[in-house]
């Protein structure tokens, strides 16, 4: 690419394997998404901010449609209220707009949770830094690039 986004550029210093795939068009759905990609939408991982104090932050990877178990992830941060960060705070705290969110090339450490649904389809897509364009990569380099991170089942039982 001749102008790499900013999670190419930092999963290239990291000597990660990955593409870039940009979309013609706007981006109105995940499974849109999906589909431009040749992916299902569970390879789609969302990267969601959350807020837990005036200036505490955490990263919440999620598969995919999967939705996330407020109570779970409230019980897990030993949380009794959390929100998800409002536009201006994603990108004050990770530099990105929504929709282009990942947990590379941040501004500042951040702590990052993977639900284990991450890691399940052998390929995934997530945010580049830049809307419309989507990094592409093994699940396994994404495990490798993001160290050690902490694992939690947090997505909804639909059974």
């Amino acid at each position: 690419m001749d102008n790499p986004t900013p999670v190419s550029q930092a999963l290239a210093q990291m000597n990660i394997p990955h593409r870039e795939f940009r979309h013609l068009g706007q981006v109105r759905s995940l499974d849109q998404a999906a589909a431009e990609r040749g992916q299902q939408p569970e390879q789609i991982i969302r990267s969601i901010l959350f807020r837990l104090s005036a200036d505490e932050f955490v990263m919440v990877l999620m598969a995919g449609p999967q939705q996330i178990d407020w109570k779970t992830l409230r019980h897990y941060l030993g949380e009794k209220r959390l929100t998800t960060a409002s536009e201006e705070e994603v990108r004050r705290i990770t530099g990105y707009e929504r929709g282009a969110v990942a947990p590379f090339g941040l501004p500042m450490p951040l702590r990052i949770l993977a639900d284990e649904s991450v890691f399940v389809p052998e390929e995934v897509s997530l945010g580049s830094g830049v809307r419309g364009t989507t990094i592409i990569l093994s699940s396994a380099d994404l495990r490798r690039a993001l160290g050690d991170i902490e694992m939690v089942r947090l997505g909804k039982d639909n059974s």
